[in-house]
C-alpha cells in the first residue's frame, strides 16, 4: 500500500472515531439530563448548576481517547458535584471514563480515582440534604454500583490486552515476512555467485588476455573481441552491483538521489555528453521513493549507453510538494517506427514505480531519441 493511501485511510479512521466519541458523549449527556430532570419534583426550582454538571459530565466523554486521565477527573468531579446538588443520578459518564482510562493502560490511576469516588459520593449525598450516614451510603451505592465499576475496568483491560496482542501478532507477521524475504534474497545471491561469477570472470580474463596478446603482436584487434571484452567488464560490474543489492541487509546506506550525480559522471567517462538538472529539495523524500528514483536514472543511463546509439543524454529531476518527477532524454536512433521491445530493465523499472502507486512511460520521440518519464507520489508527512 502506498503511503498516500495509508494516510487517507488513517484520516478516515480518525474522523469515524471522532464521530463515534461525540455520539456516545451526546447520548450519555442526554440520558443524564433526562434522568436528572425526571427525578426532580415539579415544584422544585430548576438547578442550573446541577444540570450543567450533568451535561458536562457526559460531553467530556468526547475526549476520552485523546485525554483519558483528564476525562476521568472531569467526569468524577461532575458526578460528585451533581450528587451534592441533589441529583440522585447514576454516574454513567464516570463508568465510561473508567473503561477508557483502563484501556489506555492507566490502571493504577484509575483504581485510585475509583476508590476516591467510592469515598466522595456518600459525602456528596450527605451534603445534598438531611441524610444520615446509612441513607447516604445507600444513595451513593445506587449511583455507583461496585459491580458496574469493576465491569467497566475489566472491559477496558480486556480490550487493551486484545489490542496489544493484535499489534504483537501484526509485528510478528511483518518480521517473519521480512526475514523470509532476506533469506530468499541471500539464497538468490548465492546461486548467482556460484553459477555466473566464475564463468563471467573467465570470459573477462580470457578476452583481456586475447586483446593484450593481439596488441603485443602488432595485429589489428577484431571488433568482436573488443565487444566481448567490454561486455565482460560490464557484466562483471552489473553482477557485482546485483549481488550487493541482494545482500543488502540495511547495514549500509542505500543509494538514492544524492548519488545520482555519480551516475551522470560515470556516463561522461564512457563518452556520453550527460547533463543533470535537479529542481526543488529532495532531502525529505521517503526512502523507498529515493531508492526507486536512483534505480530509474541508473537503468535509463545504462540503456542509453548500451542500446540508444546516442551521444548525449539529459537527466531532469523535479522535486515537487506531492510528486517526484524524473525525465531522461537521449538523442539516439530510436523512432516511433523502430521502437525497441521492452527489456528486463524497463520491466523492472515499471514494477518499482507501480509498487509505489506512480506512473512510468518509456517511448521514442517523434523527432528521434528516447524518453523515460516517471512520476512517484511523495507523502512528506510519513
Amino acid at each position: 500500500m502506498s503511503t498516500g493511501r495509508a494516510g487517507a485511510r488513517g484520516g478516515f479512521t480518525d474522523v469515524r472515531s471522532g464521530l463515534t466519541d461525540w455520539s456516545i458523549a451526546l447520548g450519555v449527556a442526554a440520558a443524564l439530563l433526562v434522568t436528572g430532570v425526571s427525578g426532580q419534583p415539579f415544584a422544585t426550582r430548576p438547578d442550573l448548576l446541577g444540570h450543567a454538571l450533568l451535561a458536562a459530565g457526559g460531553l467530556a466523554l468526547a475526549a476520552r481517547r485523546r485525554a483519558p486521565v483528564l476525562v476521568l477527573a472531569v467526569t468524577g468531579l461532575c458526578a460528585v458535584g451533581y450528587q451534592a446538588a441533589g441529583f440522585d443520578v447514576p454516574v454513567v459518564a464516570f463508568l465510561f471514563a473508567v473503561y477508557a482510562a483502563v484501556r489506555a493502560g492507566r490502571r493504577t490511576l484509575t483504581l485510585a480515582a475509583s476508590v476516591t469516588m467510592l469515598a466522595a459520593l456518600p459525602l456528596a449525598a450527605m451534603a445534598a440534604g438531611p441524610h444520615d450516614m446509612g441513607e447516604a451510603f445507600a444513595q451513593s451505592r445506587g449511583a455507583l454500583e461496585i459491580a458496574w465499576l469493576i465491569a467497566a475496568g475489566a472491559a477496558g483491560e480486556a480490550l487493551r490486552q486484545a489490542e496489544r496482542r493484535a499489534d504483537e501478532a501484526e509485528r510478528t507477521r511483518e518480521e517473519t515476512a521480512r526475514r523470509r524475504a532476506d533469506e530468499e534474497r541471500l539464497r538468490i545471491a548465492r546461486e548467482l555467485h556460484d553459477s555466473l561469477t566464475h564463468q563471467i570472470s573467465i570470459i573477462k580474463v580470457q578476452s583481456e588476455v586475447a586483446v593484450h596478446v593481439t596488441r603485443r603482436r602488432g595485429e589489428q584487434i577484431p571488433e568482436a573481441l573488443l565487444a566481448i571484452q567490454a561486455a565482460g567488464r560490464e557484466a562483471t560490474r552489473e553482477l557485482r552491483a546485483t549481488l550487493e543489492a541482494l545482500r543488502d541487509d540495511d547495514t549500509t546506506p542505500p543509494r538514492g538521489l544524492a548519488h545520482v550525480p555519480e551516475l551522470v559522471e560515470q556516463a561522461r567517462t564512457i563518452g556520453l555528453d550527460a547533463t543533470l538538472t535537479i529542481e526543488g529539495h529532495h532531502r525529505d523524500v521517503p526512502a523507498t521513493v529515493d531508492r526507486t528514483a536512483y534505480r530509474i536514472v541508473q537503468e535509463s543511463l545504462t540503456n542509453v549507453a548500451r542500446h540508444a546509439g546516442a551521444v548525449s543524454a539529459a537527466v531532469r529531476i523535479d522535486c515537487r510538494r506531492d510528486v517526484l518527477a524524473i525525465r531522461v532524454d537521449d538523442n539516439g536512433t530510436a523512432t516511433p517506427d523502430t521502437a525497441p521491445p521492452p527489456g528486463v530493465g524497463l520491466l523492472g523499472m515499471r514494477e518499482r514505480v507501480t509498487a509505489l502507486g506512480g506512473r512510468l512511460s518509456a517511448e521514442p520521440r517523434g523527432e528521434g531519441g528516447f524518453t523515460v518519464r516517471a512520476e512517484l507520489p511523495v507523502d512528506r508527512t510519513s
